[in-house]
């Protein structure tokens, strides 16, 4: 749905995007993370067509944007960090205005009400956008980029000023919007990427220094999976089960009912761990993924990167 295809931007002696390359699928909710500076609003600022690139390509669902920007930018809904909004239009005729402007061609008093009803802003629908909390500004935006049904929606930094509960309600819009478009989700705040995103792309100084999905990206890091144990039963008897389960590399004893197990990155080994430990009769009575968090894989791989 969206190809990045050796991207680059340069400014002066300045290569703020450097030959980067990644692609999201229909229905994906694809993270793109990374440290203030590190090039991410650059990038996305290419991939909407507001700026150009010095090299490379950007396709949406077939169109590159350089060389058919209107076919690529009706299939783009694009919300920036600060939403384009005017705020002494009520939300509705706000909406409206957006509607004509981007010449969608729905019928447009049934699109307005679904939109509204989708980002739950019916009940603001009469009220000045200057008398909205940020809250549902924000919601606001996110109305005016789904409107036409982009398959595509550009989030840059869409929780940045809201209070919990507000991160909350967008966070689950945004994953509610992910079974009907393929959302690229901006951001530096890594537990709104954990909690939301299916996969994360992380830049640090204008290159990709990892791309997995979210709950791999640990092990893709660290070369090694890790697997935390709680199991009834002897040592010996826990130790030899699991050095029976294929891809077990290592197993290591950490409390006195408490294990850590490594094994190779591209299985998952929970299966054939639960059947090797009942086999035994080593009950286990808990089991979690382990490894790096979020936190330390995103401070790891741009510890000593500077801003760009």
């Amino acid at each position: 749905m969206v190809e990045v295809k050796n991207l680059t931007k340069v400014y002066g002696d300045l290569k703020a995007v450097d030959n980067i390359s990644f692609s999201a699928d229909a229905g994906e909710i694809l993270g793109f993370l990374g440290p203030n500076g590190a090039g991410k609003s650059t990038t996305m600022n290419i991939i909407t067509g507001y700026l150009s690139s010095t090299a490379g390509t950007v396709t949406i669902d077939g169109d590159e944007i350089l060389e058919n920007p209107k076919g690529a930018k009706k299939k783009i809904g694009y919300l920036p960090e600060i939403p384009p909004l005017y705020p002494d239009m009520t939300v509705e005729k706000y909406l409206s205005f957006m509607f004509d402007l981007k010449k969608v061609r729905l019928p447009k008093e049934e699109h307005i009400k679904e939109v509204m009803a989708i980002v739950k802003i019916i009940e603001v629908k009469d009220r000045l956008i200057k008398n909205l909390s940020k809250g549902y500004k924000q919601r606001v935006g996110f109305a005016q980029a789904l409107l036409g049904n982009p398959p595509v929606l550009i989030l840059d930094e869409p929780t940045v000023g809201l209070d919990p509960k507000q991160i909350i309600e967008i966070r689950n819009l945004i994953k509610s919007l992910g079974k009907k478009h393929t959302v690229i989700f901006s951001s530096h705040v890594l537990s709104e990427v954990s909690a939301t995103c299916d996969r994360v792309v992380m830049i640090n100084n204008g290159r990709i220094v990892a791309d997995s999905e979210t709950d791999k990206l640990s092990s893709a890091i660290s070369g090694t999976g890790e697997l935390s144990l709680e199991v009834e039963g002897s040592a010996s008897a826990v130790s030899d089960a699991l050095n029976t389960v294929t891809g077990v590399r290592k197993v290591e004893k950490t409390g006195a009912k408490t294990y850590k197990v490594l094994f190779d990155p591209d299985l998952d080994i929970r299966k054939a761990v639960f059947r090797a430990l009942a086999k035994a009769d080593c009950p286990i009575l808990e089991m979690r993924q382990g490894g790096l968090s979020l936190e330390e894989s995103f401070l790891k791989l741009t510890e000593g990167g500077g801003a760009q």
